[in-house]
């Protein structure tokens, strides 16, 4: 047996990890075997019972000579594939040809095909399929899946040259891959839940119409359009899973990523001009507000340019052009985190020194909320980095790919829709906010009389109550 061959059975199937349900198969190292990862019927439901379907391009002028070795099976039982030749043997044979017959390892009849244990379909799931495709006239081949797991389609050029097949990964719920078809609830979910909070917040916004300040409107306006995202974003899976990947498809994924683009931006323009003390310390920004709306305009020039970027351009031929399409993002980026950190810290700064305890209790409660969410992401990070330093291993695909979409994408949304939630409460509509945003706190004497704060009064007032009482006494 080649070499090559060895090493691309077990090992070159675990590098391919599903990102659409067709494949192309020819004799190259690179695709003569796909993989993807497969649920059973039972496991998500679906109106068919799933199946592997492989089809190879005829040559009709082989003249019956052309011959190609086909198998499909389970990752789990990838040790029952091949045999050793001889007790003291350390590499496998797994094509059975001449050589292989007359050692024994597989009969004359299953010539071309691959080598499989004997006791293989007793001992494990009984997942193994193989047999010699003649490309004269080849016949589609199907293969069902009767539970979840990850799947390989092996090829080998036994009498072949050249040859061309595609394999086709079917699952019973519809054409996602099976790697990507936890992201249809997880993006419905995401926006009942943001839909909720819309609820929440637009009754605490009715009932506080006339005290709305400014900031709170920004905030009311960032709610409705992660609804809006969070439903596009579930209708493109839903709708890729019944139609598969189409035109509609293509125009609902370049829709997905230019709402992206605008949250990402929405979003930092928001911290920032919370962070500026808009609407609790500052009535207004002035020219500066133009700077910021600047800032946010070009982060979502440069974030729609990348995500088009990332989606015509392969990694292999973008080349240094990639960088004119980073830079730009990264630059906007850094632009914005230095701008927000620095802006909280002179906003806190200022509050302590006018000694206004009630509203920079609101702003050490943002930073505490950035500081956890940074270091959330950096452990996060951190913990996939271990997971992903096992990329190149042979298990890493078939032991990861149920999840990989989380690490990849889910929890990120988690976090943003926890930061979200904690900052609409901060600065949710209350009674006289507005008077309480544009008072100033009586600050504390050289005597020692304070004024009581958030959290810290023994007859356990609320935050609105404190607000009411500054605003009386400023009246």
């Amino acid at each position: 047996m080649r070499p090559s061959l060895t090493a691309g059975l077990l090992l070159a199937a675990g590098a391919c990890l599903a990102n659409a349900a067709e494949y192309l198969i020819d004799q190259e190292d690179g695709t003569r075997q796909q993989c993807a990862g497969m649920w059973s019927k039972k496991s998500w439901g679906g109106e068919i019972d799933p199946f592997i379907a492989v089809n190879f391009r005829a040559k009709p002028d082989s003249h019956g000579d052309e011959i190609v070795s086909l198998l499909i099976f389970e990752w789990e039982d990838g040790n029952y594939l091949g045999r050793f030749p001889s007790e003291d043997s350390e590499e496998r044979k797994y094509i059975c040809d001449g050589d292989a017959v007359k050692l024994n390892l597989c009969n004359k009849t299953e010539t071309g095909q691959f080598i499989v244990s004997p006791d293989a379909n007793a001992s494990s799931a009984g997942s193994i399929f193989t047999t010699a495709v003649n490309l004269t006239a080849p016949t589609p081949l199907k293969y069902n899946v009767v539970k979840t797991g990850y799947y390989c389609v092996q090829t080998y050029h036994y009498m072949a040259d050249k040859y061309e097949a595609v394999a086709v990964f079917q699952n019973a719920y519809g054409e996602l891959p099976g790697s990507q078809i936890a992201k249809l609830p997880f993006y419905g979910g995401l926006t009942v839940v943001y839909a909720l909070v819309a609820v929440l917040w637009a009754f605490l916004y009715v009932q506080h119409r006339v005290d709305i300040l400014p900031v709170q409107n920004y905030i009311t306006a960032i709610i409705i359009f992660l609804i809006i995202e969070m439903l596009i974003t579930w209708a493109f899976y839903d709708y890729t899973n019944n139609y598969g990947n189409t035109l509609g498809s293509k125009i609902l994924m370049i829709i997905v990523a230019i709402l992206n683009a605008g949250r990402n931006s929405f979003s930092f323009f928001l911290l920032l001009i919370v962070c500026m003390g808009y609407g609790v310390v500052k009535p207004t920004l002035g020219k500066t507000m133009n700077l910021v709306r600047g800032l946010a305009i070009a982060h979502f020039i440069f974030g729609v340019i990348y995500s088009i970027a990332s989606l015509t351009l392969s990694p292999d031929s973008a080349g240094p052009i990639v960088l004119l399409v980073i830079l730009p993002l990264a630059a906007t980026l850094t632009a914005f985190y230095v701008w927000t950190l620095n802006s909280l810290n002179l906003t806190m700064k200022e509050l302590i020194e006018r000694k206004q305890n009630v509203k920079s209790l609101m702003y050490k409660r943002l930073w505490w909320v950035l500081l956890s969410s940074i270091i959330v992401i950096f452990v996060f990070f951190f913990l996939n980095s271990l997971t992903f330093a096992s990329h190149g291993s042979a298990d890493f695909a078939p032991t990861h790919w149920k999840t990989r979409w989380f690490v990849l994408d889910g929890w990120l949304n988690l976090v943003y829709l926890v930061d979200l939630v904690i900052i609409a409460y901060i600065w949710r509509p209350t009674a006289n906010n507005r008077r309480f945003a544009m008072s100033d706190e009586l600050a504390q004497d050289d005597d020692g009389f304070e004024i009581a704060s958030i959290g810290g009064s023994e007859d356990g007032w609320s935050e609105d109550e404190e607000r009411k009482n500054l605003t009386r006494k400023r009246d």
